[in-house]
């Protein structure tokens, strides 16, 4: 596991059982940024990458 893993290791441990929105996620990632705005970037690049269409192969 990257140490980058742990986090994602500790959501699904943690949460991992619980239903979500993507209504919810978006808050929750405005959120983030709202309190850590050197992460923007990253965060609106998950969020496009997620945003995409399963079949969307780029």
């Amino acid at each position: 596991m990257y140490d980058t893993d742990r986090g994602i290791e500790e959501l699904d441990r943690r949460r991992g059982e619980e239903t979500v929105t993507l209504g919810w996620l978006s808050e929750e990632f405005r959120t983030f940024v709202d309190l850590h705005p050197e992460f923007e970037n990253a965060v609106d690049r998950l969020a496009t990458w997620l945003a995409r269409p399963d079949d969307d192969e780029d």
